[in-house]
């Protein structure tokens, strides 16, 4: 070893000195925080097994085909795994509905991906000329790809900007005397997913951060005498009570969809639910064992979606539905006709149909828009109703819906008062309340 390569130049020992401190705590929190979001051979064969690696080593996560109500949310997560380009899923609703449950268990079924071995950003360009926006294989060349879990990553609400953005490798520096960039939880989550829960509490400057990466698919980080640029594409999925406070314009627009996550208001559903709970957490590795078929099942559904996806085309009418139910809410921009098309067409795909038809557009509507519109003074009316008012004046009645109107009336007939009570969250032992979940506890 040459005297150069055994003490770091005078200069960048004077540049850290100040600096050493405070990285230093700031790397022990950074380094209890890597288990979260790390990715490697003990969390891909966690995955096999039903396991994720950002949960407790070893704990079985519940089965997300095991989930009881939450139809819209679990529709919506099931849709950005067959699009990512949907842009994303924002779950706002009452405490302990799942939320949280959902997302866990989303990161246990998704299929795997191929990157470069031994690359933190995921990356899957095997050619040296496309590799290039890729730091790691810019320096080392690509060998072979591997097989690794969709990376599903958490971004705590008290991560700092260095962890979340990247920083300076501080140890290479005082060891080895190179300026060496450590990748932070944008890199980690690149082709796969960021969660935020409480994401309504996050911090103004790391609002700041996500949106730039959400807007140009990279992170830039120029800093410490570092100039990094790498490619950051995930889906980002929020979740949080509105009670507890309102999410920024900016970054409310960047969810593709929002979905309400209520506290199930069906006696029946409410004691599946706690059911099935108590079955996992009595046996969770039998609970497992009794859902991975219907998981397998899933998993190939969305494989086959993905395919179904890449030869679909959209009908240009229902591009002009699209763009005529917008304007008629009022929506800014062009970013609502978008995520319209895009969900229909993952919709379409996932059920099978060869192309989406004004029938997807319907059925996704409110989660693509209810979170766009302006506040209207004069209007009391919730967005999803205005939504729905604004579909049947444009396209006239549902006809699904209608049809299920039809056949439930009779039904109705024989239903006891005290069921229906409960149904409509009556004073009855169905009514609402904050302890239920749609998802086993969260």
């Amino acid at each position: 070893m040459t005297q150069s390569d055994a003490a770091p130049p005078q200069d960048l020992q004077d540049d850290l000195q100040d600096e050493e401190g405070q990285v230093g705590a700031q790397r022990g929190a950074s380094e209890e925080g890597r288990s979260e979001a790390t990715f490697g051979d003990a969390g891909d064969q966690a995955q096999r097994v039903g396991t994720v690696s950002n949960g407790p080593a070893g704990r079985p996560v519940y089965p997300f085909t095991a989930i009881v109500g939450q139809e819209e949310m679990v529709r919506a997560l099931l849709l950005t795994a067959v699009d990512g380009a949907i842009g994303g899923v924002l779950a706002l609703g009452d405490r302990g509905v799942g939320k949280s449950t959902a997302v866990r268990a989303l990161a246990a079924l998704l299929p795997p991906i191929e990157a470069v071995a031994g690359c933190p950003y995921n990356s899957a360009e095997m050619a040296p000329e496309r590799a290039r926006s890729c730091p790691h294989c810019t320096e080392r060349p690509p060998e072979r790809l591997e097989t690794r879990p969709t990376p599903v990553v958490d971004l705590p609400l008290g991560a700092t900007e260095d962890r979340v953005a990247g920083a300076l490798d501080v140890e290479a520096a005082l060891t080895q005397g190179v300026k060496r960039f450590e990748p932070g939880l944008l890199a980690r989550a690149h082709r796969g997913y960021l969660y935020i829960d409480e994401v309504n509490l996050l911090e103004d400057h790391l609002v700041d951060l996500l949106l730039d990466a959400a807007a140009s698919g990279e992170n830039v980080v120029e800093r410490e005498g570092l100039s990094i640029r790498h490619p950051a594409r995930f889906v980002l999925i929020g979740s949080g009570n509105p009670e507890e406070g309102e999410l920024r314009p900016q970054l409310l627009d960047r969810f593709g969809l929002s979905v309400e996550a209520l506290s199930p208001a069906d006696v029946a559903e409410r004691v599946e639910v706690v059911t099935r709970r108590e079955a996992f957490d009595r046996d969770p590795e039998a609970f497992v064992a009794d859902w991975a078929s219907a998981e397998a099942a899933l998993r190939e559904r969305i494989l086959a979606a993905r395919a179904r996806l890449a030869a679909m085309e959209t009908p240009a009418v229902l591009i002009e539905d699209a763009a005529t139910l917008c304007m008629a809410l009022g929506s800014d921009g062009v970013r609502g006709e978008l995520t319209l098309i895009r969900t229909a067409r993952a919709l379409a795909a996932f059920e099978g149909a060869d192309r989406p038809t004004r029938a997807h557009l319907r059925r996704i509507a409110p989660g693509a828009l209810r979170h766009r519109l302006r506040r209207d003074p004069l209007d009391e009316a919730g967005s999803t109703s205005r939504v729905e008012r604004a579909l049947a004046q444009c396209f006239g009645a549902d006809p699904a819906a209608k049809g299920e109107d039809e056949a439930a009336a009779p039904a109705a007939e024989t239903v006891s008062s005290r069921t229906v009570s409960s149904r409509t969250g009556g004073s009855g032992t169905g009514g609402s309340g904050t302890g239920g979940s749609g998802a086993g506890a969260p």
